[in-house]
Order: C-alpha cells, then sequence, then structure tokens
C-alpha cells in the first residue's frame, strides 16, 4: 500500500524542491502558455487552497489579466507543498509509515490548487506554474530572486496578532524579504460589497 501510494503521488505532479539558488526552471516543472523569454517582467502569484488565495488570484486577474486588455507581465503561479515530514512532525504523529499516504495527499492537495488556478487563468497567454517543497515564505522569495519577478502576489489570510505569532505571517515575510513590489489582497468580510482592501508595498531599486 505504502509503495503504490508513492507511486501515485509521483504520477500526480513534479514537485521541485525549494533551494536558495537562481538557476532556471527546469522543464519538468507544470508550466502553460508562452515562455518567459517573452521579455516581459515577471509577476508571481503566490497561491494555497484556501478562499483568500483563490480571491487574491480573481482580483489579479480582474485588475492586470482581464480578457482583452493587453498583458503585460509574464505570469508565474507558485504554490508550495510542505515536506510530508514536517506536517508529521507538527502533527505529533511521529510514525514513519504515514509518510507515503501523507506525501500522496499533500501531492493530491497541490495538485487541485494548479488545476483550480488554471481554470481561473485560462485566457492568460503567457503563464506558467510551479509547485515547490518548502516553506511558503522561502519558497516565494526564492521564485521572484529566479524569475527576476518586478512584482510578487499573495493574499492575506487575515490573522489576529496572536495567530500571526504562532503561525507567522507569509505576507509579513515577504513584504521585508522579497526584493519586488508586494501587493497583498485581502478578501472583505462581505464579498457582494464592492469594496477591495489590498495592501501595496513598493521596493526602492
Amino acid at each position: 500500500m505504502a509503495a503504490e501510494a508513492e507511486a501515485e503521488a509521483e504520477s500526480l505532479i513534479t514537485v521541485e524542491r525549494a533551494e536558495a539558488s537562481t538557476a532556471p526552471v527546469p522543464a519538468t516543472v507544470e508550466s502553460g502558455g508562452k515562455p518567459a523569454a517573452s521579455g516581459k517582467p515577471a509577476m508571481v502569484m503566490g497561491i494555497d487552497d484556501s478562499e483568500h488565495s483563490y480571491y487574491a488570484l480573481e482580483w489579479t486577474m480582474h485588475h492586470f489579466f482581464a480578457p482583452g486588455q493587453t498583458q503585460q507581465y509574464h505570469l508565474v503561479v507558485v504554490s508550495a507543498k510542505p515536506p510530508a515530514s514536517s506536517v508529521i512532525g507538527i502533527a505529533g504523529i511521529g510514525t514513519a509509515e504515514l509518510l507515503p499516504r501523507l506525501e500522496l495527499d499533500l501531492k493530491r492537495a497541490s495538485a487541485r490548487v494548479i488545476e483550480k488556478a488554471k481554470e481561473q487563468c485560462s485566457h492568460v497567454t503567457d503563464v506558467s506554474y510551479e509547485v515547490k517543497e518548502g516553506d511558503a515564505r522561502n519558497v516565494l522569495c526564492e521564485a521572484v530572486e529566479r524569475h527576476h519577478a518586478d512584482m510578487l502576489v499573495m493574499g492575506s489570510h487575515g490573522y489576529g496578532a496572536f495567530k500571526r505569532a504562532v503561525l507567522g505571517s507569509v505576507s509579513d515575510y515577504c513584504t521585508h524579504h522579497a526584493h519586488c513590489t508586494v501587493m497583498i489582497v485581502k478578501k472583505p468580510k462581505h464579498h457582494h460589497k464592492k469594496s477591495e482592501h489590498w495592501r501595496f508595498h513598493k521596493k526602492e531599486a
């Protein structure tokens, strides 16, 4: 059973380990649309399986990639997959037999995230998709460096001070460490209202 789970996990999606490297993304990474060689500046879009993240992607499509609008950026959609071993450590389960099954579940979740992103980005002509293994904060900042991105966009989970202290805020970390402009999109409490909440952090060259 463990061997079958491991084999299925390998067939779902190719996951790159996040490393401090500026090497080009290999061809095995999920991709679509035109290559970054199009010469357009890159926009990295951080996404996970949360309503806040999907709202931020929807907001980005509306403001930067509306159908019929000239596409100014090469869009790079990036999702971070935590290592199975780190999830077991957090949960306190502590048994190696669960690793293959947990790895399969995490890869399935990553595949769902990418598929949902592809649905929302179906009209975008210059887009690529990546799943990298590691902490989301490091994965996104490294993606910015690797693609020499002009902008990083992500959603805000709206954590209070206590949750931010315990879990850490990906958006706060990237605001201070990503070497580009950072756009943080916050989902309104009442989505049917037309009010929008977003923060714009521009890094000086």
